[in-house]
């Protein structure tokens, strides 16, 4: 008798948080390396990429709404 079977599930052992692959609003007191390399300081935008943290600047921007 030869048992087959055709429903093979990968099981994840270390899955990661659902927070982890969303940005969130960090503000930074001491400066951290961005994505691309720069320094940035302030109010940033962070997501841990399973390793490490990623950093990006955050630019603020003003909406005009007309109502």
């Amino acid at each position: 008798m030869i048992a087959d079977n055709d429903d093979h599930t990968i099981t994840d052992l270390n899955p990661q948080p659902s927070w982890a692959q969303a940005w969130h609003m960090w503000t930074v007191f001491f400066p951290r390396r961005s994505i691309t390399g720069r320094l940035v300081y302030g109010k940033v935008w962070r997501r841990h990429d399973g390793l490490r943290w990623k950093y990006k600047k955050f630019t603020e921007f003003n909406v005009d709404r007309d109502y």
